[in-house]
């Protein structure tokens, strides 16, 4: 017979042999203890003590899966021996076991087993203290050691249980953590999402219904226009529930098409997606050397401006606004200027919306800075600053090690 059909027999009646071995370990224990002391020469006690050491190894499995019944057999190992009147080594030997015993005890089981299995222990050492001592000084010292040893074993126990536990719950609130922030993001990209089609929806539909009965030709391109862009917007959510839904490769599915995030290169789009839909016209303006930028920072100047906007088409009651795009060093300025008639942020966060909320969400987790309010001359501005990292440039390297140098 190979070795390969052997090895899964012994897979297929691992629930039978390993409980089997560890209660017939634990039950030889006390009878091992006790035989290694009575074995050997009167002095040899090098020879026991590694017997006795050897021996300790017996009771491990058992000790792991049930606690109390383990313990039980290794204390009345300990009083048998004890009452031999072994040396002090084979006696020390045994009360370091029954110590780290409770100590795995407390660090790993409930309070209520750890005094099961605690509180015996201490009675134990203290009848058998009584076999190996002589005189009432002697005993006391000896008294004092095992509780001190014991309490110490119990510590280091709590100490060992009290950092697992916070660890646990540290790893529990970083994971809260990370579904919140995860729930957040996903709340700003719908409402950055749908906030503009829906504020292009809605100016259409009211267009449509005023011009009706008179520009039917008029209404019609309003219609058209809502159909496009709530298409586009259910086209978007499906990619979004649908990326959501998914928590792994699903065989035979199709896999879920997602379009790249938008940034600042597709404000261009956006403009004219305003103009055609809304009826603002949106200029935009570019400033310093355009470059690419981290794809967090380009997705999220790009939400700001979006939701900039969207904001000029419901409050603003403007045909125009301007958009302005500062590519510096160390960072990018995106700002949104109109001439309508102007509120208060304060004013807008109240009417229900969550825009300027999004924007400093954005701006806070970059690091960066907004700036948002009404103009004394009219009109309404939102400017944000991003940090960007500066770019690290060949020539600039060369400089720098030639400097070392």
């Amino acid at each position: 017979m190979s070795a390969t059909p052997l090895f899964s027999q012994l897979r297929r009646l691992e629930w039978l042999w390993r409980p089997l071995a560890a209660w017939c370990g634990g039950v030889a224990y006390p009878v091992t203890l006790w035989l290694a002391v009575l074995s050997g020469p009167p002095n040899s006690t090098s020879l026991r003590f590694f017997l006795c050491a050897v021996a300790t190894v017996l009771p491990v499995a058992l000790l792991r899966r049930h606690p109390l019944p383990g313990s039980a057999l290794m204390l009345v190992g300990t009083f048998a021996v004890s009452a031999q009147r072994p040396s002090w080594e084979v006696v020390y030997l045994l009360v370091l076991v029954n110590d780290l015993n409770v100590l795995a005890v407390v660090a790993s089981r409930a309070r209520r087993v750890a005094f099961a299995v605690a509180v015996p222990t201490l009675l134990v050492q203290i009848a058998s203290a009584t076999f190996f001592t002589s005189g009432m000084d002697v005993y006391v010292r000896t008294l004092v050691v095992l509780v001190l040893a014991l309490v110490a074993a119990w510590m280091i126990g709590l100490s060992v249980a009290e950092r697992r536990e916070h660890a646990v719950e540290q790893r529990a609130q970083v994971a809260a953590q990370a579904v919140a922030a995860e729930r957040l993001r996903i709340a700003r990209e719908l409402h950055d999402m749908i906030a503009h089609s829906v504020g292009v929806i809605a100016i259409q539909a009211g267009v449509g219904s005023r011009v009706i009965g008179t520009q039917p030709d008029e209404a019609r391109k309003a219609l058209l226009s809502i159909e496009a862009t709530s298409r586009e917007t259910l086209a978007g959510l499906r990619r979004t529930l649908g990326t959501l839904r998914r928590t792994g490769p699903v065989p035979g599915a199709e896999p879920v098409s997602l379009d790249p995030a938008p940034g600042l290169a597709d404000l261009e789009r956006l403009a004219a997606s305003t103009a055609a839909g809304a009826g603002v016209r949106v200029e935009l303006r570019w400033r310093g050397v355009r470059r690419a930028i981290p794809a967090d920072i380009d997705l999220s100047a790009y939400r700001i401006v979006q939701e900039a906007v969207t904001n000029v088409v419901r409050h603003a009651r403007t045909p125009s606004c301007r958009v302005g795009v500062e590519y510096g060093r160390e960072e990018v300025c995106v700002e949104v200027v109109d001439d309508g008639r102007g509120c208060e942020s304060a004013d807008i966060d109240r009417a229900g919306g969550w825009g300027l909320v999004g924007m400093r969400e954005r701006v806070g987790l970059l690091d960066g800075r907004l700036s948002a309010g009404p103009r004394p001359e009219g009109g309404f501005r939102v400017a944000a600053w991003l940090p960007v990292p500066v770019p690290v440039v060949e020539s600039d390297v060369r400089a720098g090690t030639e400097a070392a140098r």
